[in-house]
């Protein structure tokens, strides 16, 4: 492995400090890589028209404004915090969000793409993903201890922002996720990977969703996020729950009741 460069070295630590989630650090750091490797100079060697000039690269390529913007806030950071150099994050410019409407899937379509869905656990995830209206990363880090039937909710843990937060469980998605427990046995992680002592890779979900898109004879672009849209928009109706049921012995499902409280004492 390659030995981290002091400047790389500080600017991890800059994040870690400001307890920034893993995953904003790796993108930060891949942000200000690419930016390096764009002029082949150390990025602090380089001033706000080399960032100008690389925002202007950035959209000539089609890149997203959510992806220029996670550029943005990358070099805000590496400039205003690692190289101290305060007067500069204000003078780099932001994207202007476009006023899309987002993709949503009516309760006959999320019947459908559920259904499509050929691993029973990913068709468990993607279930949850969608009843409870979680974020991809959220779905992937759940423990089968995080599911509280007591109380009908489910906890998350460090979602966005580093935040943890608690989501409501309806009792049709209950019952789907016990009897995936019942039919996969997970012990800690609710969705395990290949190995068990890790949790599903976000990129199986998305494959997931591709495959079930294109089995389902959709049109529109399904995402995890699609899957959150339309949980706002439908609130868990009953129509998905009883046929993400049916396609499934086994759809999502959790331990019994005494079994899915994580003790929170101590």
């Amino acid at each position: 492995m390659a030995e981290l460069s002091p400047l790389r070295r500080r600017m991890i630590e800059d994040m870690t400090v400001r307890n920034l989630s893993p995953a904003t650090q790796r993108s930060y750091v891949l942000a200000v890589s690419k930016f390096s490797r764009y002029f082949d100079r150390s990025p602090d060697r380089l001033g706000l028209e080399d960032v100008r000039a690389f925002q202007v690269h950035l959209v000539s390529t089609g890149i997203s404004w959510a992806a220029l913007n996670q550029t943005v806030c990358a070099l805000r950071f590496f400039y205003g915090v690692t190289l101290g150099h305060g007067e500069i994050p204000e003078r780099i410019p932001y994207a202007r969000e476009p006023r899309n409407l987002p993709v949503v899937l009516s309760a006959d379509e999320v019947v459908r793409f559920l259904e499509a869905v050929a691993s029973l656990k990913s068709r468990a995830a993607l279930t949850t993903a969608y009843a409870a209206g979680l974020r991809v990363s959220e779905v992937v880090a759940l423990r089968v201890g995080d599911v509280d039937s007591g109380r009908m909710v489910i906890r998350v843990e460090h979602g966005k922002g580093g935040k943890d937060r608690y989501v409501m469980l309806s009792a049709q998605l209950l019952g789907i996720l016990r009897t995936y427990w019942r039919l996969a046995r997970p012990e800690h992680w609710l969705f395990p990977g290949r190995e068990a002592s890790k949790p599903i890779d976000v990129q199986v979900l998305h494959a997931a969703c591709r495959s079930a898109r294109a089995a389902a004879g959709l049109d529109k672009r399904v995402t995890v996020h699609t899957l959150r849209h339309s949980f706002a928009t439908t609130c868990w109706r009953a129509a998905p729950t009883s046929a993400s049921s049916r396609s499934c012995s086994g759809t999502p499902t959790c331990r019994p009741r005494h079994a899915t409280r994580r003790s929170r004492t101590g």
